[in-house]
C-alpha cells in the first residue's frame, strides 16, 4: 500500500498554514532574507528570531528591525521571549500591531543567559508560570497564540506532556515540541516519543522538532508521532531548498534532487545582496559570512574560498569571490 500523503493544511486558531513544513525559529538565522527564501521554496509557516519582550517594549531599535514583516512571509509567526505575564501581553499587541499571524512564546530557548533569567527553558520548566504567561497573551491580543517546548529540562526532569495540557488550558492555539531536554542543547538525538505523547495529551496540532532533516525523516516523524506539522532547524542552513524537498517527498513519497554546485552559490550571491539591502553593508557581510559558509559547504574548493570569504571586506568583494567559484564550478573538468 502507498504511504499516504502528509502534505495536508495546518489550521492554527484562525490561520490556515497551507502545508506541514515550518521553518523553526533561530537567533542570527531567521531574519527577512531568510524568511522570504524559504517561503519561495513552498515552506508552509516562517517564524522570526526569538524577540525580547523588554526590548521590544523600551524600543529596542535592533528589535524593532527584526519584527518588521513583508508582505512575502505570510503566514508568519512572531516568537517572544520573557518570563512575566504583564510585559508579554503588552509585546505581543505591539507584534500583532505589526502584522504577526500568530505570537509563539519561547518555551524551550536553552542558552545560558536566557535561562539565568526565568526565560525560555526555565520557564518551561514550571508548568505554572508558563501557563500565566501563555493565558495573558491570549487575553491581550485576537490572533492565535503557540508555544515552542521541549521534552523537559533534563532526563530526570521531563514534563512536556504536563506543560503541554496546562498550555492548552490556558488557550494555546498549537504547540511545537523539540524532542531534547535542555541539558542536551542540540546535541544527541531528538526523542520522539515524547512528541506523540504529547500529540496524544492534547487537542491543539502538534508540532515536531528535532531531526527532521529531509524528506524521509520528516514523513518517519509524522508516521510515528502523528504530529500535525514538521518544524525544520538547521538543515535549512545554506539550504532553503530542504523546504521544497521535505514538501515534495510528503507529497508523492520520492525524494526531490538536491540543487547543483552552481545553483547553492548563485542562491548564495542572492542571498548576499538580500541581507545587504535589508541590514546595510557592514551588517550586512558580517551576518552573511555564516550564511555563506553553509552554501558552499562540502563543495569541491570550499576551504579555499571559504576562507577568502570570511575576509571580504565589502559586500562586492564577498560576491566577486562567489561569482569566481561560480565560474569554477561550472567550467568542465578537462578545460
Amino acid at each position: 500500500m502507498d504511504r499516504p500523503a502528509h502534505d495536508r493544511p495546518v489550521r492554527i486558531g484562525t490561520v490556515l498554514v497551507p502545508n506541514p513544513v515550518f521553518a523553526a525559529p533561530m537567533a542570527g538565522v531567521t531574519d527577512i532574507p531568510f524568511r522570504v527564501l524559504a517561503r519561495e521554496q513552498g515552506c508552509g509557516l516562517v517564524y522570526t528570531e526569538m524577540l525580547s519582550d523588554k526590548a521590544l517594549i523600551f524600543g529596542n531599535r535592533r528589535t524593532e528591525r527584526m519584527v518588521t514583516i513583508t508582505p512575502a512571509e505570510h503566514p508568519i509567526a512572531v516568537q517572544l521571549l520573557g518570563s512575566e505575564p504583564g510585559p508579554m501581553a503588552e509585546a505581543a499587541r505591539l507584534v500583532t500591531e505589526a502584522g504577526a499571524d500568530i505570537v509563539d512564546i519561547n518555551l524551550g530557548c536553552p542558552a545560558p543567559k536566557v535561562v539565568r533569567n526565568g526565560e525560555g527553558s526555565a520557564l518551561g520548566r514550571d508548568p505554572r508560570a508558563a501557563a500565566a504567561v501563555v493565558g495573558a497573551v491570549v487575553r491581550a491580543v485576537n490572533r492565535p497564540v503557540t508555544a515552542k517546548i521541549r521534552k523537559g529540562w533534563s532526563d530526570e526532569e521531563v514534563n512536556a506532556v504536563e506543560l503541554a495540557r496546562r498550555l492548552e488550558d490556558a488557550g494555546v492555539a498549537a504547540i511545537a515540541v523539540h524532542g531534547r531536554v535542555r541539558t542536551q542543547f542540540y546535541s544527541g538525538r531528538a526523542d520522539w516519543g515524547v512528541i506523540g505523547e504529547v500529540k496524544a495529551a492534547v487537542r491543539v496540532p502538534v508540532i515536531g522538532n528535532g531531526d527532521a532533516i529531509d524528506g524521509p525523516s520528516a514523513a518517519a516523524m509524522i508516521d510515528q508521532t502523528g504530529c500535525d506539522a514538521v518544524m525544520i532547524g538547521r538543515a535549512a542552513l545554506g539550504n532553503p531548498w530542504v523546504f521544497a524537498q521535505v514538501l515534495e517527498f510528503l507529497r508523492v513519497g520520492r525524494p526531490a534532487p538536491p540543487p547543483s554546485p552552481e545553483e547553492r552559490v548563485a542562491m548564495a550571491a542572492r542571498h548576499l545582496r538580500a541581507i545587504v539591502e535589508h541590514k546595510g553593508p557592514v551588517i550586512g557581510l558580517l551576518e552573511m559570512r555564516k550564511h555563506a559558509a553553509w552554501y558552499i559547504h562540502g563543495l569541491h574548493g570550499a576551504a579555499r574560498v571559504r576562507s577568502r570569504l570570511m575576509t571580504a571586506d565589502t559586500p562586492e568583494e564577498m560576491e566577486g569571490i562567489l561569482r569566481s567559484f561560480l565560474d569554477d564550478l561550472s567550467r568542465p573538468a578537462d578545460a
